[in-house]
């Protein structure tokens, strides 16, 4: 199996800095792409941004400019850095993984716990 572990949340005032941090453990053969998502309480879980194993990224247009998602492969991480935070951004952050567990010829979805990002204002 897969695990999953974020960190990096907490509280912020707007304007502020973030880095949240995910690394993948377990038994992985390969990793395919690697993202954040959000989810405030009561509403759809949405995509903030993924990378693919080549390094190609999607952000979603509400982060552009203001955020960076980057990997590190040898490690099986997934950083995303949030700049110029806003009360907005204000979520729960969950990393997922689509990951290949060793022994196996097939893809899987792997989501983390999630990690609590607040914005004052």
């Amino acid at each position: 199996q897969v695990q999953l572990v974020e960190s990096g949340g907490g509280l912020v005032q707007a304007g502020g800095s973030l880095r949240l941090s995910c690394a993948a453990s377990g038994s992985i053969a390969s990793i395919n792409a690697m993202g954040w998502y959000r989810q405030v309480p009561g509403k759809q879980r949405e995509l903030v941004a993924v990378i693919t194993s080549g390094g190609g990224t999607n952000l979603a247009d509400s982060v552009k400019g203001r955020c960076t998602i980057s990997r590190d492969n040898a490690k099986n991480t997934v950083y995303l850095q949030m700049n110029s935070l806003k009360p907005e951004d204000t979520a729960d952050y969950f990393c997922y993984a689509v990951a290949r567990p060793t022994g196996t010829t097939w893809n899987q979805a792997y989501w983390g716990q999630g990690t609590q990002v607040t914005v004052s204002s």
